[in-house]
């Protein structure tokens, strides 16, 4: 992705976070410039990749297959004596046209939450024993406290205020309702990894590869300078 491209959905997604008046923390506000003065104080954030994120999962096309966010907090599964959190939140950003591939977590325990804006579609499929889409079978789910079953393949729709809860090896993809405009995702959940709790269904990237063609207007949680 350009770094104007990646400058435009922050500045888009701190649009629709003043729109629905979501409060994030001040560690999200920071400047490229003030983070190169910031110390050891702050390195739970540059330590658990706090802050902004924009995938692309590595294919190029952000609006298509993507998505903005930001971890508010989180713990620290390869560092557990120093972060003992055991949970995780964060807030997201996904567009009409835009598509989270289907995935599943080995550990974690997540509640999607629809927070504002339009309707988000997420369909759901159980794993097999060799982790491969169980077309069959059909999916318990549970939605706000209410179990449902539903078919496999089924496409839960949640409105604003909606959540559901998506268990380990519960595979999920998720993208926007056609014509109901972007939404604002909450996710709570058990300590996120992403870099070992992912089992994504068709090999897919992480961070986008970046070209430099204008300054970063926020840095991104894999981008934090050493602290001085």
């Amino acid at each position: 992705m350009k770094r104007s491209e990646i400058n435009a959905a922050l500045r888009e997604m701190e649009a629709m976070i003043r729109e629905y008046r979501f409060a994030i923390p001040p560690f999200c506000s920071f400047t490229p410039e003030e983070w190169k003065e910031k110390g050891h104080e702050y390195d739970e954030i540059r330590d658990n990749m706090l802050g902004w994120d924009i995938t692309d999962y590595g294919l190029g096309k952000f609006d298509e297959v993507g998505f903005s966010l930001i971890t508010i907090r989180n713990g620290n599964l390869g560092m557990r004596d120093k972060y003992t959190k055991t949970y995780a939140e964060k807030l997201l950003y996904i567009k009409e046209g835009q598509y989270s591939p289907m995935h599943f977590h080995w550990s974690k325990m997540e509640d999607i939450i629809n927070r504002g804006g339009g309707n988000v579609l997420i369909r759901v499929y159980n794993s097999t024993e060799d982790e491969e889409l169980d077309r069959e079978s059909e999916v318990h789910v549970h939605v706000d406290g209410r179990e449902m079953v539903v078919p496999a393949g089924t496409q839960v729709r949640l409105t604003p205020g909606e959540s559901i809860t998506i268990y380990p090896y519960l595979y999920h993809d998720f993208e926007v309702e056609k014509g109901s405009g972007p939404v604002l995702l909450g996710e709570v959940s058990q300590c996120n990894d992403d870099n070992t709790d992912n089992r994504f269904y068709e090999k897919v990237g992480r961070f986008p590869a970046i070209e430099e063609d204008e300054p970063p207007y926020r840095l991104l949680c894999n981008e934090y300078p050493k602290a001085r």
